[in-house]
């Protein structure tokens, strides 16, 4: 394990934290995307995913789970995922855990906070005896996929569509066994 540079603490997310959440998803889904899709596009996208009743919406499914790690108090990144196989049913054969966000402010990246974040992942997958975790990447974000990789996952040949409106862009499916 990495030493993390920063102090963080994790924590379950409850709804007292969906305006924070709703914030910090906006700003990384932008500050990764920006570049990528036209400026309706973008904002559509967030006003779907990313408004403060859809993530209310979400933090109160009990099947969803949302971890959160905090520096002073002030939200820097979190993690959510969940047992679900809608997206790619190859992994009906197995009981797995999809990684559906692990999104850091870009102030904190390199400094442990999205190691953190996989640990209580991986940990969460290990004790509910899951045997496989995945997660989808935008297949130009390399520096998400050296993360991954450097974490035990390894692209499954598998890709999907992942359109910010009418932008057609492609997530790669990456998986690790466990």
């Amino acid at each position: 394990m990495i030493q993390p540079i920063i102090a963080a603490t994790t924590r379950r997310a409850t709804i007292a934290d969906a305006v924070a959440l709703a914030a910090i998803g906006r700003q990384t889904f932008f500050d990764t995307f920006k570049d990528t899709c036209t400026e309706s596009d973008m904002t559509g996208f967030l006003e779907s995913y990313f408004s403060l009743a859809q993530v209310t919406k979400e933090l109160r499914n009990d099947e969803e789970y949302f971890y959160i790690a905090e520096h002073n108090g002030v939200l820097v990144g979190y993690a959510r995922f969940m047992e679900d196989y809608s997206c790619f049913s190859l992994m009906k054969q197995w009981k797995a855990l999809e990684l559906k966000r692990l999104y850091v402010s870009q102030a904190f990246h390199g400094q442990g906070v999205a190691q953190e974040l996989m640990e209580v992942v991986l940990n969460f997958a290990t004790g509910g005896q899951y045997q496989v975790v995945w997660l989808g990447v935008w297949e130009h974000n390399l520096r998400a996929q050296r993360f991954y990789e450097k974490a035990g996952f390894t692209y499954s040949g598998h890709t999907h569509d992942f359109p910010i409106g009418d932008t057609p862009q492609t997530d790669r499916w990456y998986w690790k066994f466990l």
